[in-house]
């Protein structure tokens, strides 16, 4: 059993409370922007799944408290490098994933595979789409920068950016904002004779929120930054 501290209380942190109490750990905090005194003495592993503003401190205050620390938190990735110095200097242990979901990770690796298989074929555009709820407050998605990311590791292209926000880029990412939907992304090789997909589609929350409590438990009694691939063991 890990005891385990919340950091933010959206739905998302909800369902991870739930997960994680049916797998038979305990929430000894749930931390928010109006939390005063925190106890990190009685954490084994926190989760923080807060606002682009908080996220940095909140993993900071962690890993200075050598308490090991899970991030879903997107936004924020201008301070990773602080945070990631941070974690080797206390010797710490930290994960920072823009998606936890286990078939999203799967998808992670699908998506290079196929960079990789489609850089020779200079003929083809490549692009990414992806859709989320409209409560989610950045555009792109985490998600759809780590795709982005992934392409550009394994193909010719040079840069990536948002419709309608820049100009010049090899992979121009689409946002939408409608209703409730969990998360959509789809990447898309066009050429004036085919497209070919893939599409990764969440149906609810649980995916992210299981994904998040493995890796707390994964991540106990390590130290290092580590990624979704190092719990998943995706080489």
């Amino acid at each position: 059993m890990m005891r385990i501290a919340l950091f933010g209380y959206g739905k998302m942190v909800k369902m991870i409370e739930q997960i994680a109490e049916k797998r038979g750990h305990s929430i000894v905090a749930k931390i928010d922007e109006t939390s005063e005194a925190v106890d990190f003495s009685q954490m084994d592993v926190a989760i923080d799944f807060s606002t682009p503003d908080a996220a940095f401190t909140n993993i900071s205050s962690c890993l200075s408290h050598q308490v090991p620390v899970i991030s879903g938190t997107t936004g924020w990735l201008e301070k990773y490098d602080e945070a990631a110095t941070l974690c080797q200097a206390q010797e710490g242990a930290f994960i920072y994933a823009s998606n936890f979901s286990l078939g999203v990770n799967l998808f992670f690796a699908l998506n290079e595979y196929l960079a990789k298989m489609m850089a020779p074929m200079e003929d083809y555009d490549v692009s990414i789409h992806e859709v989320h709820h409209t409560q989610k407050l950045d555009a792109p998605s985490g998600t759809a920068i780590t795709l982005a990311e992934g392409i550009l590791e394994n193909s010719e292209h040079n840069t990536w950016g948002l419709v309608g926000k820049s100009q010049n880029h090899d992979i121009p990412i689409s946002s939408e904002r409608i209703g409730t939907v969990p998360g959509t992304h789809t990447i898309t090789y066009k050429n004036t004779i085919d497209t070919l997909q893939i599409e990764h589609k969440a149906h609810n929350r649980e995916g992210f929120a299981l994904g998040a409590v493995m890796a707390a438990e994964w991540i106990l009694g390590k130290k290092g930054v580590f990624t979704m691939r190092d719990v998943l063991n995706l080489a």
